[in-house]
């Protein structure tokens, strides 16, 4: 079975999740090497990619994962979902101890995946997660490469998001402005 990482309460609509409450889980601090560990977590194989958006269930605020937050990320030994590595840098969610051994031992660096070897627990792990609709594993691929994917990162989504403030001082989106005079 795949290890799973911030499968909360509050980010299902059924409650009983594998990872409990998210609010029992946030620190004041991260990890030392958090950054490192937000950018193995970016990094993650995709696995379903779901068409929605979400918001930090904490702050009610919109983030760098809003757009498909409940899609599924995996680097062949854990499951999270891709709005995962928000939680970490931002309200610095604990990590259990043999997640964090591997992936310091694995250099921070995502590892590419046997699908022979990894499709088992995968099968195993979807059930526990909501997923059974997607059991069982089917693949063409005979191993999983890591590749590059362009992934906001906070600073550059939250200047973004200022920006747009800017752009509109006065009022929300949905107030229509009034004319300018010419």
């Amino acid at each position: 079975m795949l290890g799973l990482l911030g499968f909360y309460d509050e980010l299902e609509s059924r409650s009983g999740q594998p990872n409990g409450s998210i609010h029992d889980a946030v620190q004041s601090a991260g990890e030392p090497d958090e950054r490192d560990l937000v950018a193995y977590l970016d990094a993650g194989h995709l696995l379903i990619d779901v068409m929605e958006g979400g918001r930090d269930v904490i702050t009610g605020s919109s983030h760098r994962h809003s757009p498909g937050c409940s899609s599924l990320m995996t680097d062949g030994s854990w499951l999270w979902r891709q709005d995962f590595p928000h939680y970490v840098e931002t309200h610095h969610v604990s990590l259990p101890s043999t997640f964090l051994e591997q992936v310091r031992s694995l250099k921070y660096q995502m590892p590419t995946i046997t699908v022979a070897q990894f499709a088992p627990h995968y099968n195993e792990t979807m059930p526990l997660v909501g997923w059974s609709s997607a059991v069982p594993w089917q693949s063409a691929e005979t191993t999983l490469v890591p590749e590059p994917r362009a992934v906001t990162r906070k600073a550059q989504f939250d200047g973004a998001t200022l920006a747009q403030e800017r752009n509109r001082p006065h009022g929300s989106w949905g107030k229509p402005r009034k004319p300018r005079r010419t």
